[in-house]
């Protein structure tokens, strides 16, 4: 946004064009992959009912999240950054400014929420789990808490048109402080406070799952268990410290400028500014791609998306993933349970289940022979 249109008519960051098209090449990529990626990590949890976890409830809301900002901001800022006008009219500028924020505060409270959960789950395993209700009452406050904060942003959003050219810019009572302030406001309450909440929760779930393992326990069934919560807790940390670093530079970038508002005017500002609102919006593509790398759930989902294409192959363990694994009958009067560890053993459990029902049927007859 910007914040004094009054004192800049003409555009004194114009560009080349071969500079813009790189630009723009960048940005599209950020937006195809986010929303792609995103929608398909969206479809995996709700066409599948093995994926319907609380811990996925929240996956699913900061994949929504993500997808939104891609799809509704991740092109418009670059079109106003590049040209410095604006051609959206003043009902999209409001949400312009509005839906960052709280896209951002969703997600990243989203990932809170998965850790509190992971560490519910880990430390404290005997208490109750959150329930489908609970977990929907939850993403919901998050919404809500994220449409607050950012409403200042919608109210005092405007346009303004001048000479040649079009701003849309947020109309604070105080321009001089107020900017600042907020984004101070915002870098703590979407920033700085949830890193700080899940740093310390995934470190006590660190030493817990690291730290703590039983001596001489040879449990295949308690090692099993304790890979897969290593391997879930992995994932989300790399989704945390993805996301941090991502929006690192973006939250630097308006302390700085906020604090020395000479540096606005620098000749290489511009190129600076667009190079951390693409590593901020980048944050919103890298999710699926590490649910894809990281988790055999997911990777099994994307498959079933591309298995059209040549070079992908379905495996029979991949369209086990995602299935459900209740008791299934293997005799009229009995039930082959199926206790599922790792996946991979389904396959196993159904030969043996149908192994057992040959050597019965062969003992009857031999019991109707004698």
């Amino acid at each position: 946004t910007v914040s004094h249109p009054d004192r800049v008519l003409a555009n004194q960051f114009a560009q080349p064009s071969w500079r813009i098209a790189l630009w723009s090449v960048a940005y599209v990529t950020v937006l195809a992959v986010a929303v792609f990626g995103n929608l398909i990590v969206i479809w995996i949890i709700l066409a599948h009912k093995r994926m319907r976890t609380v811990t996925n409830y929240f996956v699913l809301n900061l994949a929504f999240s993500d997808f939104s900002m891609a799809a509704f901001n991740t092109l418009i800022n670059f079109i106003y950054a590049a040209h410095g006008d604006w051609y959206f009219g003043d009902v999209y500028c409001r949400f312009h400014n509005f839906f960052p924020v709280t896209a951002v505060f969703a997600s990243i409270y989203s990932m809170a929420a998965i850790a509190l959960d992971r560490y519910m789950a880990i430390i404290h395993p005997l208490k109750p789990r959150l329930s489908a209700k609970v977990t929907l009452g939850v993403i919901f406050c998050i919404w809500t808490l994220a449409v607050a904060l950012a409403f200042p942003l919608c109210y005092f959003s405007t346009t303004r048109t001048l000479p040649g050219r079009t701003f849309c810019y947020v109309a604070w009572p105080r321009m001089v402080d107020d900017p600042f302030m907020y984004h101070i406001i915002v870098t703590v309450l979407v920033y700085m406070l949830p890193l700080a909440v899940m740093g310390i929760t995934y470190t006590i779930i660190g030493v817990s799952l690291w730290g703590s393992e039983i001596p001489g326990d040879s449990s295949e069934n308690y090692h099993a268990q304790l890979r897969a919560k290593r391997k879930v807790v992995k994932m989300m940390l790399i989704v945390v410290v993805t996301f941090a670093l991502c929006w690192l530079p973006y939250h630097v970038y308006f302390i700085v400028t906020g604090l020395n508002k000479r540096l606005i005017k620098w000749k290489y500002i511009q190129q600076i500014y667009l190079s951390v609102l693409w590593l901020a919006m980048s944050s919103t593509m890298y999710n699926p791609i590490i649910y894809c790398c990281l988790n055999s759930r997911f990777r099994a989902g994307f498959k079933q998306v591309f298995r059209c294409c040549p070079f992908i192959r379905m495996s029979s363990y991949d369209e086990l993933e995602l299935q459900s694994t209740r008791l299934r009958p293997c005799h009229q009067s009995s039930m082959c349970t199926l206790s599922r560890v790792d996946t991979s053993i389904l396959s196993k459990s159904k030969s043996i289940c149908s192994r057992g029902n040959r050597s019965k049927a062969n003992s009857e007859q031999n019991n109707k022979d004698s």
